[in-house]
């Protein structure tokens, strides 16, 4: 397929599709959306129609309520758009999480959404899509970033669960997605303690146990007037936003935990007062980013929310077509 062939094109309101007449997660309501998964700055409500996987369909109710859309589809197979075929193929990112395929008259532009090589048992692993253009992410799209081992930034976190006994563990953690994967890496880890929830947590994690993600001894991080020793040596996750508020001084002393890719970055570790940054992330790094786009191999690459310029510059010094999006309205890590 040629590339200059307008399979999709990027609009105001998101990648636009002129054969199916639809947009992959559009930032604004539209007539007919696809949607790659339930982050909000991917998944909005207010569509005319939705396609996305059940998974992302029953996350997008949870947040928004079961009329989040005038219609809603669940995605299993092929499915004919207009003149072009779409499926739906896991991103490794969140629980159901997938990356895009567009297809018409013998090309395919597969759209990534957010994605990760690394294996996390919270949801389905990335799998790789032949395609001629590549539509990817490039949030941590810089040579510095190279993720460590979660299950060693876990290891960190348990080794100051021990040093430190009397003091409560509390770790950020986005309620979709990084909350239940943080879990299941205590879990893997041998970690068989109750784990304590903020109740903005709650919701979504039951849904994961519904799903059959087993995240064992979960209860609320509740608590009782004079009894902050109740937690001592306690981990407890949260979203970030709680740390700001008074709900944090509930506790014993806390050691303040962030578990994010952006924990790399001393500075923003520091700006939010994090004591100990857990450096664990649900997108691809520089090495996979590069890994990925060498082993597909598409005739084009086209590169969105994130550092364009550094991706940009090693296409080119590899000899490889690729284009920046430029489009708005997603945010590094969202929630």
């Amino acid at each position: 397929m040629p590339v200059a062939d307008p399979m999709l094109i990027p609009r105001a309101e998101g990648l636009y599709c002129p054969a199916g007449d639809f947009f992959i997660d559009p930032v604004r309501p539209v007539a007919k959306a696809l949607i790659t998964h339930g982050h909000a700055d991917h998944a909005r409500a207010g569509h005319g129609a939705v396609l996305a996987t059940r998974q992302t369909l029953d996350i997008m109710a949870l947040r928004y309520g079961a009329e989040f859309a005038q219609t809603q589809q669940a995605a299993e197979g092929a499915v004919r758009i207009g003149d072009v075929t779409v499926s739906f193929h896991p991103a490794g990112h969140v629980l159901g999480s997938a990356q895009i395929c567009v297809a018409a008259q013998g090309g395919r532009v597969v759209v990534t959404g957010d994605y990760t090589r690394t294996p996390n048992a919270a949801c389905a692993p990335w799998e790789p899509v032949p395609c001629d253009i590549l539509v990817t992410e490039a949030t941590f799209a810089l040579p510095v970033f190279c993720h460590p081992d979660p299950m060693g930034e876990i290891a960190k976190l348990l080794e100051s669960v021990a040093k430190f006994p009397e003091r409560a563990h509390l770790v950020g953690a986005y309620a979709l997605g990084k909350a239940q994967r943080v879990i299941m890496l205590l879990r893997a880890a041998g970690y068989d303690a109750p784990i304590y929830l903020h109740g903005a947590l709650q919701k979504l994690c039951d849904y994961h146990i519904a799903q059959g993600v087993a995240l064992g001894d979960l209860r609320p991080a509740t608590v009782a007037r004079g009894r902050k020793g109740d937690f001592a040596g306690a981990i407890i996750l949260a979203p970030p936003s709680a740390f700001a508020a008074t709900w944090a001084q509930r506790f014993p002393d806390p050691v303040i935990c962030f578990a994010s890719g952006w924990m790399m970055v001393r500075a923003r570790a520091r700006q939010r007062g994090v004591e100990l940054p857990l450096v664990i992330s649900d997108h691809v790094d520089w090495p996979q980013l590069t890994q990925t786009i060498a082993e597909l191999d598409p005739a084009e690459t086209w590169i969105t929310h994130g550092r364009e310029e550094a991706l940009m510059r090693w296409c080119a010094l590899e000899g490889r077509a690729a284009r920046p999006l430029r489009l708005v309205g997603y945010e590094d890590e969202p929630e």
